[in-house]
């Protein structure tokens, strides 16, 4: 069956020593849950730059009032006031950052896998109802049991790829300093941005 986790209520979860957010609100459901498998598809997103894993477990799990309470920086959960009280580029993508370490704190590292799917790689999100075709070639799946590394791997897959394809992606993660995301769940403790590929195909 398909869960909507906030589909009779949401609830506050704590965000510890972040940039931000004093809480996260997520679908009550949440708590219905021993673990968590993060699928995401990795593609560009007009916001964020790009959406992966940290990009999903914030924006993704919360609720209405948390993804508006995340997209101002913590100014409002009123999601019509949303797009009149958008912060600092950087103070938004720090907020995805802390929505992610409530989740980590709240469910346990250990009990938290993630699947990046970099494949139809659009400049713009699922979300988006016309979004641009793809212009590069699928790179495959990615795994790991660290959001940060695994963010960090497909965003250098993209950077790194051969396929001149990319140049539209790689603009569109780097005007928005995508990146950043990633740089500030290391520096929350929720991985590292040092990996290694195994690659089991």
């Amino acid at each position: 069956p398909c869960d909507i986790m906030d589909e009779f209520d949401d609830m506050l979860i704590p965000v510890r020593n972040g940039f931000h957010l004093k809480e996260n609100i997520v679908g009550k459901h949440l708590e219905n849950y021993a673990s968590v498998l993060i699928l995401s598809h990795f593609k560009g997103h007009a916001m964020g730059g790009f959406g992966g894993a940290l990009k999903n477990m914030s924006i993704g799990i919360a609720s209405t009032r948390g993804k508006t309470n995340i997209h101002t920086a913590a100014v409002t959960t009123d999601h019509e006031k949303l797009f009149s009280t958008l912060p600092q580029q950087d103070h938004f993508l720090e907020s995805m950052a802390d929505a992610c370490k409530a989740v980590v704190d709240y469910k346990g590292k250990e009990n938290i896998l993630y699947i990046n799917v970099a494949n139809n790689l659009s400049i713009d999100c699922d979300c988006d109802s016309h979004p641009h075709a793809p212009e590069m070639a699928d790179i495959g799946l990615f795994a790991s049991a660290d959001p940060v590394a695994l963010d960090q791997a497909c965003y250098d897959a993209v950077v790194n790829s051969p396929d001149p394809g990319k140049a539209a992606l790689v603009q569109r993660m780097d005007s928005l300093h995508g990146i950043h995301t990633v740089e500030a769940a290391e520096a929350l403790g929720l991985g590292s941005r040092r990996y290694e590929i195994v690659s089991l195909g």
